[in-house]
């Protein structure tokens, strides 16, 4: 992968203390001179993964660039409760595109800084994945055959959570929404369909593809920065799980978006043209039961019984993820530290 792996101080945890590590492997976020190019006020719900994405992504595009980032930003839930009239969030350029013509208007703002001389300044677009895999799909698609120097970032909580939380296309297959309801014998969204937008990515040999979750920081941050030190089309698909049309507790948000990549769900990798680079590899593997259960949206396969067809559809599709991605070694992954030595370390440590 992009970033070195380092090791985990505490048996059984997560997280790794900043003040325990070198300043040199310390996150953007633990900087008290990052941008805050996302800042307080904004209306977000509790425990949104979005509002998280795009305050990691985006400092850490300012930390790679010198602060010299132009964002421009799809109509959805990210637009909608960063800039309530007259009010803004943003501390860094912005401007505010329609909903399906971001990378259009991302294009033009990278031609128009090619035209001044300004090519130091970089531009980044975002939206949600209503306005990326459906509304959007066209211009993205143009954006990556012309090559455009414009990194995409996708922020992907799977609906149109702003509008009513009705399905889009990177919904997943069971999932109840407002118009995938789990009626009779309807079990909520239908397998079979949507898009794998990163593998459609890949398809276009663009220098650059990665996926990440709100739940690894340093993974996110190190594909940004990698993605900013890049010239050409490049695109950031990070899930970003919604408590709101999820179901989930907002407490739960980091630890959900670390069960999607555990399961297998939601595979954690990267991409240069068209070619996988790296993968993040599963920690613990996790039974795709374990991330359903903690979400309203998939109480209907568990309640009044157990769907286990539906279910082990679910995880025939994880394991395919596993597989095809090489996400998961039976033996123990060495861990590096912070001078590169191998740390094998067992659960009786």
């Amino acid at each position: 992968m992009t970033f070195q792996p380092i090791k985990f101080y505490q048996t059984g945890s997560f997280a790794v203390g900043n003040r325990l590590l070198s300043e040199s492997l310390r996150t953007v976020q633990s900087d008290i001179a990052r941008s805050d190019s996302l800042t307080l006020g904004h209306r977000a719900c509790q425990g949104c993964g979005e509002a998280l994405g795009a305050r990691y992504a985006l400092d850490a595009a300012m930390h790679a660039t010198g602060n010299k980032v132009i964002a421009t930003n799809a109509t959805g839930c990210l637009e909608v409760f960063t800039t309530p009239y007259p009010e803004t969030s943003w501390q860094i350029p912005w401007l505010h595109s329609v909903f399906g013509n971001t990378a259009a208007v991302a294009t033009g703002m990278a031609a128009a800084l090619r035209a001044k001389g300004r090519e130091d300044i970089r531009v980044i677009a975002q939206a949600g994945d209503g306005g990326t895999e459906d509304i959007g799909f066209g211009c993205l698609s143009g954006m990556f055959e012309r090559n455009d120097d414009v990194l995409f970032i996708c922020y992907d909580n799977q609906a149109y959570m702003n509008t009513g939380v009705q399905r889009s296309g990177a919904t997943p297959p069971a999932a109840r929404t407002a118009t995938t309801e789990a009626v009779g014998a309807a079990t909520g969204n239908a397998f079979g369909q949507g898009k794998d937008l990163p593998r459609i990515a890949m398809a276009h040999e663009i220098p650059y593809v990665a996926t990440a979750t709100v739940s690894e920081l340093h993974d996110l941050e190190a594909k940004v920065e990698k993605a900013m030190s890049m010239r050409g089309a490049r695109y950031l698909h990070i899930l970003v799980p919604c408590p709101l049309g999820w179901g989930s507790e907002p407490s739960a948000t980091i630890r959900i978006a670390r069960m999607a990549k555990e399961t297998g769900l939601f595979p954690v990798f990267e991409a240069e043209n068209g070619e996988v680079t790296g993968v993040s590899k599963i920690r613990r593997k996790l039974p795709v039961e374990s991330y359903l259960s903690e979400q309203g949206r998939y109480s209907h396969l568990f309640k009044p019984t157990e769907n286990r067809e539906i279910l082990d559809k679910i995880q025939a599709i994880a394991d395919k993820n596993i597989r095809r991605y090489g996400l998961w070694d039976e033996e123990p992954v060495s861990q590096l530290s912070e001078n590169g030595e191998n740390q094998n370390r067992s659960m009786e440590q």
